[in-house]
């Protein structure tokens, strides 16, 4: 019991919490999270900060008894005490695992506000257990890093001051304290991978080398810091060819690198992006299938809910957007705005040179997706213009054309989304009110 209230992790967490709006503690109701949100409501200085925390996953039959366990536990404790209800079932591609960790994060961190931190019970052979998984995957040095002592998370802080305790401590603290905690049969069931690792694998492991989970966890934190110094490296190789306006790399500057620097600085770009880092193959191919395709060409490799594609000089990765598709929309008079898409909102803006707001106000205004063939007269330029050639002009991608709107008045084409508006409806330093388009992502 000792060993664990004089842990320097801990020590350490209990100073952060001590300056801390509120503190949330992810409490599940197993003696990991019985024994640390025990702990913490028995230090008066962070007692009143605390609320427990109980995501309910809906995948055991016995959930609603264990959040009336950890309510009645929190109670005791006079702590505060939340419940949270989740769909944690798996996506295409998913595990049952990692959908139910990613739901139980994404819980949590919208109860995270600035100043709060949360606390979680993950201990020293979690980390261990974490290591090991990413070295059977295949993992780089982010992976081999672990999970860190703190993080920021939501707009606070995450805290794991159990981390360099071991399981044996935590087990032995909640039996000499009389703490009644959750057993999770699903805990033994090796159709889970860490299932499998905690419960057949590492007993053996641990009857030849018994510290294992100290040395890992040492490993760990070697890798941790290579990582920071690799980051570091990445970053800067990252922002020269990285183009701040449309999120996109240059192809040329990339090319100027040699292969491992150009996979350092795909990897870095999905990090930026908040995207699930990709495999080794899907990067290859993103190289030689992508990145290395013909001008002119239009490949497209696609992720889990975006593709990559090129244009001209450009690499994107593009959010996969079927459902904003332009319907033709009436835009009612008097009305300042009108919703194009399900995520595109047409706005009109008053001003001193556009379309005449009076010409405006007496047509029908339709708005409509774009069929090919249209035409254009531009102010200030001989002759009508496909709008593939203007767009073309203009450096827009393909894929983004179908999504920028075709503004008639009684049926003539007067402005083309907020890009161009038609010669033969513009004035310019008009005497007259006159109306500028302005399109919103919502």
């Amino acid at each position: 019991m000792t060993d664990l209230l004089s842990a320097d992790s801990l020590i350490s967490v209990f100073n952060k919490c001590r300056q801390a709006n509120r503190i949330i503690i992810g409490y599940s109701g197993g003696v990991d999270s019985h024994v640390l949100l025990y702990v913490c409501a028995g230090i008066p200085l962070l007692k009143e900060k605390i609320t427990a925390v109980y995501v309910h996953h809906g995948l055991q039959v016995e959930a609603d008894a264990w959040a009336v366990h950890c309510a009645a536990v929190a109670n005791k404790l006079a702590v505060d005490f939340k419940m949270l209800r989740v769909n944690a079932l798996p996506d295409q591609g998913e595990s049952p695992e990692e959908a139910a960790r990613n739901a139980r994060y994404s819980a949590l961190k919208s109860l995270v506000n600035e100043g709060d931190v949360l606390l979680v019970a993950q201990h020293r052979e979690d980390q261990l257990e974490t290591v090991l998984l990413q070295l059977f995957r295949g993992s780089g040095l982010k992976g081999l890093s672990g999970m860190p002592e703190s993080m920021v998370f939501g707009k606070g802080q995450l805290l794991r001051p159990f981390l360099n305790v071991s399981k044996q401590v935590i087990d032995e603290y909640a039996v000499a304290n009389g703490l009644k905690w959750i057993t999770d049969p699903s805990n033994f069931s090796n159709d889970y991978d860490r299932n499998y690792l905690r419960n057949n694998i590492l007993p053996l492991l641990k009857q030849r080398w018994s510290a294992i989970d100290k040395t890992v966890s040492r490993s760990a934190k070697h890798c941790a810091t290579a990582q920071v110094l690799l980051s570091e490296l990445a970053n800067d190789l990252f922002n020269a060819v990285f183009n701040t306006a449309d999120k996109t790399l240059s192809i040329n500057q990339l090319q100027t690198l040699d292969i491992s620097k150009q996979v350092l600085v795909i990897r870095e770009w999905f990090q930026f992006l908040g995207l699930k880092m990709p495999s080794e193959v899907f990067v290859e191919r993103l190289r030689t299938e992508v990145m290395l395709a013909r001008q002119g060409g239009d490949p497209i490799l696609a992720g889990r809910g975006y593709s990559i594609r090129r244009y001209r000089d450009n690499l994107y990765c593009l959010k996969n957007k079927a459902d904003d598709q332009i319907a033709e929309t009436i835009w009612g008079p008097g009305l300042l705005s009108v919703r194009i898409s399900r995520q595109q909102v047409l706005k009109i803006c008053i001003a001193g040179d556009g379309i005449p707001l009076d010409k405006w106000q007496q047509s029908v205004v339709t708005v409509r997706a774009r069929k090919g063939g249209e035409k254009l007269r531009l102010p200030n330029r001989e002759g009508r213009h496909d709008l593939k050639d203007l767009f073309q002009e203009a450096g827009i991608p393909p894929w983004e054309r179908e999504f920028i709107p075709l503004v008639y008045l009684d049926e003539d084409l007067v402005a083309v989304g907020d890009l161009w508006v038609s010669a033969d409806s513009y004035q310019e330093n008009a005497d007259v009110s006159c109306v500028q388009l302005l399109m919103l992502r919502v």
